[in-house]
Formats: structure tokens, sequence, C-alpha cells
């Protein structure tokens, strides 16, 4: 039943773009409305909440002194995780990270990683011995479709508000002097997702289009217009030049999301 309803649907989709529609109204390259709320939550260093159409997403930032890795020793470090509970959908379920969270959270991370998003070396408290870690917590509330793409955001949001405590040494040891400084951030790496379903490509596909995708890409773009990341999911294929189509769609989408950040 469930395989006959999803190809009703990817029909029906399909019929739609043709006339390029969509269930919700759209036009295949129409976004939905996008709110950006920050300093949600006063626990953590930085904190944004995003809505993305119905979607609803929120994450926290905290920063942790750690060692760092031998291979970077005077470099801070980034950890990015993903919650998908049965809260914000029937079809999530409860226990360990799943392999659609480890891949959001994977995804997400890449793109702040090879942009070089966070200056990591100004993360470096004393070379080979302390650096902050940058732990990205992301939680979905809500669900219809695209979770990438409002994570992506609400990480760079949270980032972009944090607050690095600024430290002293004394006696051999590195104490919070009450004071605070804006984590390092050098760029703004917005992700686009597009679906592609049958011949046609729809960008920021609802949790309808996420059901009855047959490929998903998402291009990650910096402010200098170069892409930082591409991720494809599902088990469908791009041509070159819908490849070409997406990173235009995500040069563009970074351009109208980035002043809001």
């Amino acid at each position: 039943m469930t395989e006959l309803l999803n190809r009703f649907r990817k029909d029906n989709i399909s019929r739609l773009a043709e006339l390029g529609e969509r269930l919700d109204t759209r036009k295949v390259n129409d976004f939905r409305e996008l709110k950006v709320r920050t300093n949600i939550n006063s626990q953590a260093e930085g904190s944004a909440e995003v809505f993305l159409g119905k979607t609803r997403v929120i994450v926290g930032v905290k920063l942790q002194l750690g060692v760092p890795y031998p291979d970077s020793p005077n470099e801070g470090t980034i950890s990015v995780t993903a919650e998908m509970s049965p809260i914000a959908s029937p079809d999530f379920e409860m226990g360990p990270p799943r392999e659609p969270a480890i891949e959001l959270a994977r995804v997400v991370d890449r793109g702040i990683r090879e942009s070089k998003t966070i200056d990591l070396e100004k993360l470096c408290v004393k070379e080979k011995a302390k650096v902050w870690t940058v732990f990205i917590d992301m939680w979905v509330l809500d669900y219809d479709g695209n979770l990438i793409d409002a994570c992506g955001i609400a990480a760079l949001a949270a980032l972009k508000t944090a607050k690095m405590p600024l430290l002293k040494e004394e006696k051999d040891e590195f104490v919070k002097t009450g004071e605070f400084a804006p984590l390092p951030i050098r760029d703004l790496p917005i992700p686009c997702t597009v679906a592609k379903i049958g011949k046609f490509l729809l960008v920021d596909p609802n949790a309808d289009e996420d059901m009855a995708m047959d490929a998903r890409i998402t291009i990650t773009t910096n402010s200098k217009g170069n892409i930082c990341s591409i991720q494809k999911g599902e088990g469908g294929f791009f041509t070159e030049d819908e490849i070409m189509a997406a990173a235009q769609m995500s040069l563009d989408r970074g351009k109208q999301v980035r002043p809001l950040l």
C-alpha cells in the first residue's frame, strides 16, 4: 500500500511539475518562507531557530576545552550532531541516531568544515595542549521536508551569534575571565537542496516531495561564489546539465539567505 501511495504521489507531482506547479502551489524554483530567530537559549554559547515553511529546527552551540588532534596541534575542532525524534514526525523513531540523522549531521558538518567557516587556529588556547571544541547540536521539532537546508542555515545563525569565553592562564591552568568574544567566523556557506522527480528539478522539497524524489543533491556555496561541498542522496542520478543548474540555484539561494544572517 505504501509503495502504491508513493507511486501515485510521484505521478501527481511529476504532472504538476510539467506545468511548472507543485502540490503546495509553489513554482518549481520557489523556496518556502524562511524565518530565523537567534539567541533562543540562554544556556548555549549560541543558538538559533529556523522555520522553512512548516519545517522547524533549533540549533545550539556549546564550547568545551579539549586536546587538539596530533596532526593539527594549533587548531580547534568541530563536532556536529542531529536529533530526529518522533515529536517531529511519526516516521522518526526513538533510540540512537539512525542513518538519516547521521547523514544530516555529516552534510551540515561538511559545508561548515570545507568552507573553513570557523578560523580554527583562533580556537587554539595553547598549542599542543588546549583548544576549544565547538559542538553544534541540531534538533528537528517539526518535519515537512528539506532538513539539510533548515539545519544548515540554523547552524550558521547559531555560530554567527555565539560567544567564546576569554581565558587567562593561572598556575598552568586556564580560567575564564568572565568576558567573551565572538566566534571567529570567516564566511557563511549556504546549502541548497534540489530534488529530482522524473525529469524535473524542484528546489526546497517538502515532505511529500522528499518521499517521491528519485534523487537529491545538496550544493553548498560561499560568499565568493565557490562551491564548498556537494552531497548526493537517494538512488537516482543527475546529468551534468542538471548539476550545473542546481549549482546556479545554490548561488542564487546564497545571495538571498546570507543577508538574513
